[in-house]
């Protein structure tokens, strides 16, 4: 048996390679993936070779502590099951379904405090999901949406369609999403969007929001899209005085924003929200863990798998990434799959 696992080469070059499937050591588990999502933000980043060199591609994730070198391994929402243990793991964890966060690959090893377990009541179709939910769920800690408030989601990829989806659970005034493919307004009506606007006619939203507000427009805006300059249509949408939630990582293409306008006497607040952190705000009550159960809670109502539109073989990961790039119309969540 061989190990798959997919290679950046460089940039729009992907390889997948194979070789010995790997022996737990003390203290590690071996674990057979059985899919893994591919992030359409971050990944393509990589994928385009947009990733600034002077960082990490994660410095909170043992696998992804590296710099953006070519050619690196990427992905972080692995799930699978546990097939050996090394000495001094407890054997209990044998043939455990697990979350992991760890590069596209059918086999990985990974010690005990790397391994998430999986619900026995989550599927693990839905549980790959668990990374961008724990993202959604960021989002939300950061944005704290009111009661009564007009909401704004541009983007309605992946992470846009659970932040929409999360949202609905709230008591808005309305939840409105912006995005520029049909098949993901659709989706993003489906997750609960109050209504749903192309982005190649800003004017429609906006008249919306001012019959809806009397003028004073949208009270948060979470900006997904991944494009910088959906910044702009961000500050054009919000009130006074209130909040544009920054969940896009642009990597390093250029953002020139326009805040010599509107933005200069609105008191709108920019806010970065960020996975690998929590709130300061909500340190003295909040951990980690206590995030990721909730993560787990809403997959559980949320039901995530649905976005799902497009399977494919690692082997045939170049062409999975290519369609990513390409024709993003056609696509929400994109998975691998390993053969068992």
């Amino acid at each position: 048996m061989k190990r798959t696992s997919v290679v950046f080469q460089s940039p729009f070059h992907i390889e997948v390679a194979a070789d010995a499937v790997p022996e737990p050591r003390p203290g590690e588990l071996l674990v057979q993936a059985g899919l893994s999502a591919v992030s359409a933000g971050t990944e393509l980043l990589v994928y385009r070779g947009q990733v600034p060199a002077d960082m990490p591609l994660d410095a909170k994730l043992p696998a992804l502590t590296g710099a953006p070198r070519f050619p690196l391994r990427y992905g972080y929402a692995a799930a699978g099951g546990v097939t050996a243990v090394g000495p001094l793991v407890d054997p209990a964890w044998r043939g455990r379904r697990v979350f992991c966060f760890h590069p596209h690959a059918s086999h990985l090893v990974a010690t005990p405090a790397e391994l998430i377990p999986i619900p026995d009541d989550v599927e693990t179709r839905d549980a790959v999901f668990l990374a961008t939910m724990e993202t959604a769920v960021t989002l939300m800690m950061d944005g704290h949406p009111v009661i009564g408030e007009r909401v704004v989601v541009f983007g309605q990829g992946v992470v846009g369609l659970l932040a929409t989806a999360l949202l609905s659970r709230y008591p808005l005034k309305s939840l409105f999403g912006v995005d520029p493919f049909p098949r993901r307004r659709a989706a993003a009506r489906a997750a609960g969007a109050h209504a749903v606007f192309d982005t190649a006619d800003p004017g429609v939203l906006k008249g919306r929001l001012e019959e809806e507000s009397g003028g004073t427009m949208a009270d948060l805006v979470f900006e997904l899209s991944g494009n910088p300059q959906t910044l702009d249509a961000a500050i054009a949408t919000a009130g006074f005085a209130s909040r544009i939630i920054i969940g896009s990582w642009y990597g390093t293409k250029p953002t020139s924003v326009s805040l010599g306008g509107k933005f200069h006497r609105s008191r709108i607040r920019l806010i970065s929200s960020q996975v690998s952190t929590l709130p300061h705000e909500l340190l003295a009550r909040w951990t980690t863990a206590r995030r990721l159960a909730t993560a787990w809670d809403m997959i559980r109502c949320v039901k995530p798998s649905r976005f799902i539109t497009h399977e494919f073989p690692v082997e045939k990961a170049a062409e999975a990434y290519a369609l990513l790039d390409q024709r993003p119309s056609e696509t929400a969540q994109v998975v691998l799959t390993y053969a068992g």
